[in-house]
């Protein structure tokens, strides 16, 4: 039995297979090793019967998760994981290669996750080539959910947002300067929170200005991510995963083609592919 885990910051997607077979599928809270212990997430595990009542039979996990970035962040994960699963291989990925795995399969291609973080990359159809992007929620992240809910709060705060957007903000999360700075600033996830307001973003989608806010996003995004390495692999098909990019792939579209860049193919959920490709190879 084979366990294939995708996890972004808020959830983690699992699937547990046998010879081809969905045993079960379900999901945990996320886990993030930039916010999250080896502690955490062995109290996490134990408190699934999924996990729980399979744990013995399964022999290869495969963790791909944001925050999974460097052989330290990686070996915490590794750590807790192999604790948990006493007779399974793990193997702990970042998320950009799931993402990777997920469109392109082994084929090469330009990979961008667009979901509470951002990032991109050039996968050669074996590996992730490193870059320096992926600087988190306070230096990048452009187009994110973090990203967006960055621009609705400073909007508020700085009292531009139009006045019907802000009486649907103040209706729906009743909150005032003092409670949104602190929460920004002392809670201990506030990536979170920030891409929290993703939802917001969806339920006034008919908006013009949420629209050019999430369009905004979205050409940042290319600019600095998808432009430099769309000059370095000129033939490069260019593929997405995430939430946000999935949600409002209609803006993210129309961004990449005022950039004269034309996007292969949007997942938004890569558990499934990864799934996939995982029970082939076992």
């Amino acid at each position: 039995m084979i366990a294939v885990v995708y996890s972004g910051s808020y959830f983690a997607h699992w699937r547990l297979a046998d010879k081809g077979r969905t045993v079960a599928s379900f999901k945990t809270n996320g886990i993030n090793p930039y916010f999250n212990d080896e502690k955490y997430i062995l109290q996490l595990l134990n408190k699934n019967i999924n996990l729980i009542h399979h744990a013995e039979e399964i022999k290869r996990i495969y963790f791909f998760g944001a925050g999974a970035s460097s052989d330290e962040r990686r070996q915490i994960v590794h750590n807790a994981l192999s604790a948990f699963f006493k007779f399974g291989k793990v193997i702990v990925e970042h998320d950009i290669t799931a993402a990777a795995i997920a469109c392109c399969k082994n084929s090469p291609g330009i990979i961008s996750i667009c979901g509470s973080g951002s990032n991109a990359a050039w996968y050669d159809g074996k590996k992730v080539l490193t870059n320096n992007y992926g600087l988190g929620y306070i230096l990048a992240d452009e187009g994110s959910g973090n990203w967006l809910g960055r621009q609705l709060i400073k909007g508020f705060m700085n009292e531009t947002l139009p006045p019907n957007i802000k009486k649907k903000f103040v209706s729906k999360y009743d909150v005032d300067r003092k409670t949104l700075l602190e929460k920004v600033y002392r809670q201990k996830q506030p990536a979170l929170f920030l891409s929290s307001f993703t939802e917001f973003y969806q339920d006034n989608l008919h908006d013009h200005y949420l629209q050019n806010v999430i369009k905004k996003g979205f050409s940042k995004l290319i600019s600095t991510y998808l432009l430099p390495l769309s000059k370095q692999y000129p033939d490069a098909s260019i593929h997405f995963a995430g939430t946000v990019a999935a949600n409002f792939q209609e803006y993210l579209h129309e961004a990449a083609s005022e950039a004269n860049l034309q996007i292969a193919n949007i997942i938004k959920e890569p558990i499934n592919n990864l799934l996939t490709y995982y029970s082939n190879k076992n």
